[in-house]
């Protein structure tokens, strides 16, 4: 086996209808206040923001975070050395975990917005959580008691690389 083959790998981007809803819906409504406020000199609410503010507000809420949204993907991957995650753009080097220092690992479901606050990368009761859909994940216990949760939309794929990685390990 090649020393860095790559056996799994997943890229899961943010393609919820409702969040896509959601923020085009906060865009075009930002967007409608600019225009009646800036354009047509229409104040836009009982207590109207300066233009500037506005257009602040539809540069950073309307198009910021549908951008942050967009750009934003988690990529998983299992190599002969570990398991390496990466959730772009907030790690812009490959977090890895060495299969050595896991004491057990398995497939779960978990509920993300009750355990662990929503999708993105989180932090619970159960520890951390890297996911964006699904409710589907390898959670990892590692020697030193630390829980690290991947999730993950290919969940037999994953589970089955790690299993074939640690029975060359052994």
């Amino acid at each position: 086996m090649e020393e860095n083959q790559v056996l799994f790998k997943e890229i899961q981007k943010f393609r919820s209808i409702v969040l896509w809803v959601f923020l085009l819906a906060l865009a075009g409504f930002l967007l409608y206040g600019v225009v009646q406020q800036v354009m047509f000199d229409i104040p836009f609410g009982n207590n109207p923001a300066s233009d500037i503010g506005l257009v602040t507000m539809f540069l950073v809420f309307g198009i910021g975070f549908s951008a942050l949204f967009y750009f934003s993907k988690l990529t998983t991957e299992v190599r002969k050395d570990g398991v390496y995650y990466r959730f772009k753009p907030f790690h812009i080097r490959w977090n890895k975990i060495v299969l050595r220092d896991v004491k057990k690992y398995e497939i779960r479901k978990y509920r993300p917005l009750k355990e662990y606050g929503g999708y993105g990368i989180r932090y619970g009761l159960k520890g951390r959580a890297y996911n964006v859909s699904g409710v589907m994940g390898i959670q990892f216990e590692l020697n030193n008691g630390k829980r690290i949760l991947i999730g993950t939309q290919a969940a037999d794929n994953f589970k089955e690389a790690i299993d074939k990685i640690r029975e060359g390990v052994r």
